[in-house]
């Protein structure tokens, strides 16, 4: 569909890894470059919420504080969304180093006539690797207001499309996509990860077994 922004959540500094996470290296590429290759070609604008904006002025993309600080990803989401030029945003985290191209482009194409669109398998949702339309901000705006920061709260409205695990299986069936860096020992297990992927001869825009 057309008019679709992409939103990418870069909140700084991360504990666990003692660094931003948006800018650790695998194979000689930061994360958050991993990422623009894979959303800039699907969307007609990227925005970076991130609370170290000066970190991404040398990246084509806008940057965006948090509408409201302090309030988890829902906080990030909104202030994204609101920013986005686009009917539609789809949202990632930008420690997600194995995104599927084919698989967020199939989200996008999906997200007409949908206020959400999100993955759910085995049990497991995936809100920072889903599509959120502009008609989501006013719900998310209440919530943060009330202190609602479960992005779950946003399914018991609206309209849903969710995206299921036979959905994922035609592009990723690995799963590849959902997976985030958040400790050293994920760290480790990317860099492996990238060698095989690399090793088959899989790019990371076509991730798609």
């Amino acid at each position: 569909m057309a008019g679709v922004s992409a939103v990418i959540l870069a909140g700084g500094q991360s504990r666990r890894l003692g660094m931003n996470k948006a800018f650790v290296e695998i194979n000689g590429q930061p994360l958050i470059q991993r990422v623009l290759d894979v959303v800039l070609p699907l969307a007609n604008d990227c925005i970076v919420v991130t609370n170290e904006p000066a970190s991404f002025a040398h990246l084509p993309v806008r940057v965006v504080g948090d509408v409201y600080p302090g309030k988890a990803s829902l906080g990030g989401i909104y202030s994204g969304l609101l920013a986005a030029r686009g009917s539609h945003a789809v949202v990632v985290g930008c420690d997600m180093p194995f995104l599927s191209g084919p698989l967020l482009a199939y989200m996008i194409a999906q997200a007409e006539g949908y206020d959400l669109l999100i993955p759910q398998y085995d049990g497991f949702l995936e809100p920072l690797h889903a599509v959120y339309g502009k008609h989501c901000l006013p719900r998310m705006e209440a919530l943060i207001l009330a202190g609602c920061l479960r992005i779950s709260h946003l399914l018991r409205e609206g309209r849903i499309r969710y995206i299921t695990a036979a959905d994922i299986e035609r592009f990723d069936p690995a799963r590849l996509s959902f997976f985030n860096i958040n400790t050293p020992e994920d760290l480790a297990r990317a860099h492996k990860l990238d060698r095989v992927l690399r090793a088959d001869g899989i790019t990371l825009v076509g991730i798609a077994r």
